[in-house]
């Protein structure tokens, strides 16, 4: 009877450390942060909020950038027409691969307005510029952009630029501040240090 017993309650011992034992095979708590997000295949975390705010900010704010550059290669000077042309080869893949990423993580893309649709109602342009990402060029000035020409636009284009650029510096910062996604914040170092070089060569083209 002795034995019978004591083999139960080795038997229900073994139990209870197979239960309690497969709870948590990383080694932590198994609670996520809260703004984190799992990977639905192999449970490791890939990507926050801050990730999925960046990608979500930066893709309107480089459209923004591509409409202005639109215009400076058509009525800006040389070096002004040069400088847009980079700016689109390197800011266009990056909205493509920002949009693909928020894809992956079932995130909302930012859509662009209809045609004829922007704040201001004026139909200059088909972008909505009332969104309130950093260094947004206001609707009222990109219009003033859009009729300018010559010297008058090159300054005009230098000044929004460069503003602009600071605005996506500060969002890529933050993004390397609280961002985990590492594709995302190797981008996000890219941009810095991509805007921050063309911001040098904007104040030179302003002069004093």
């Amino acid at each position: 009877m002795k034995t019978f017993a004591l083999a139960v309650a080795l038997a229900g011992l073994a139990l209870a450390g197979a239960c309690g034992g497969g709870g948590d095979r990383t080694g932590g708590s198994g609670a996520a942060p809260e703004t984190a997000t799992a990977s639905p295949s192999s449970g490791a975390v890939v990507f926050n909020d801050a990730d999925v705010a960046f990608a979500q900010g930066m893709i309107p704010h480089h459209r923004q950038a591509i409409e202005m550059a639109a215009l400076a290669e058509q009525q800006g000077g040389d070096e002004v027409r040069e400088l847009a042309a980079r700016i689109e080869q390197v800011q266009e893949p990056e909205i493509r691969t920002l949009a693909d990423r928020l894809r992956e993580w079932g995130a909302d893309v930012p859509a662009e307005a209809s045609p004829g649709t922007g704040a201001d109602g004026m139909g200059h342009s088909g972008m909505d510029h009332s969104g309130t990402g950093e260094g947004m060029v206001p609707d009222e000035r990109m219009g003033e952009l859009a009729d300018a020409h010559g010297a008058d636009f090159d300054r005009m284009f230098l000044e929004s630029m460069v503003e602009h650029h600071e605005g996506a510096v500060a969002m890529a910062e933050a993004e390397l501040a609280g961002g985990v996604h590492p594709e995302t914040r190797e981008l996000a170092r890219s941009v810095i240090g991509t805007q921050r070089a063309e911001i040098d060569q904007m104040v030179r083209l302003l002069g004093p």
